[in-house]
């Protein structure tokens, strides 16, 4: 088997190869092996050269590198990587160190227990640590779930994670739009249609940026949120391709 790992990444030269690292050191339970897609959203710094040496050095490892040629958002990045990832399972990881390539075997152990086809990565339940930053963002982060919930009929507590594990065969088939911050209100309101789909969730960790390292997401991605909440559960309800 294996697990496809999509990296959405715009001017993340400080961290890119630290990722990078970390991906690559994790042993997948179950001999599950590992393909790695990065796609350089138009950075403008040396994230992709940086890859592209690095790529040179670790020609072992199954590294596939896109370049966006103008900046179109993380979520344009995320489609971009789903339509060619060849695994049977695909996960989504920031760039950043926010979250620990570490945690992948928590979210696959659902999988493959053969309960689970989606595993979200909660970063407000279990007992793994969590960087104390933005209050507001906390509370943020919890509006936009207990709103999503009360459409989906689902019971999560952290809609907003990057840690999401797919079945690839479900996702390919959905049908985004949101090409930037709103990929996380949508996916899940779209997944949440799939008939007989099973849904887990999993604590994690949480290792949090300041904007002065480099956080990208602010209150307007917040408010795009609920509006994509309010488009994808009530007025635009296709999901399927």
């Amino acid at each position: 088997m294996k697990l496809s790992i999509i990296i959405p990444a715009y001017n993340e030269e400080a961290t890119i190869q630290q990722i990078l690292d970390k991906v690559i050191e994790v042993s997948l339970i179950n001999n599950i092996q590992k393909e790695i897609i990065i796609i350089n959203d138009s950075s403008t710094d040396n994230t992709q050269a940086i890859v592209e040496d690095y790529m040179s050095t670790h020609k072992e490892i199954s590294i596939e590198l896109i370049n966006q040629q103008r900046n179109r958002g993380k979520g344009a990045a995320i489609h971009k990587g789903i339509d060619v990832a060849g695994g049977d399972y695909l996960i989504i990881q920031d760039a950043d160190m926010e979250y620990d390539p570490e945690e992948y075997n928590t979210l696959l152990k659902p999988v493959m227990m053969g309960t689970a086809d989606v595993v979200y990565g909660s970063r407000f339940s279990g007992g793994e640590p969590h960087r104390i930053l933005f209050f507001w963002h906390s509370i943020g982060n919890k509006f936009l779930t207990l709103l999503s919930n009360i459409f989906t009929n689902l019971n999560l507590t952290d809609m907003e994670t990057c840690y999401k594990l797919f079945r690839s065969d479900i996702i390919k088939k959905l049908l985004f739009k949101e090409n930037r911050f709103g990929f996380e209100p949508e996916v899940t309101a779209k997944i949440s249609r799939v008939p007989n789909i099973r849904i887990y969730e999993v604590g994690i960790s949480y290792y949090g940026r300041t904007y002065a390292e480099g956080k990208k997401i602010n209150y307007k991605d917040g408010f795009r949120a609920i509006y994509c909440i309010l488009k994808y559960n009530i007025f635009d309800r296709k999901f399927l391709k």
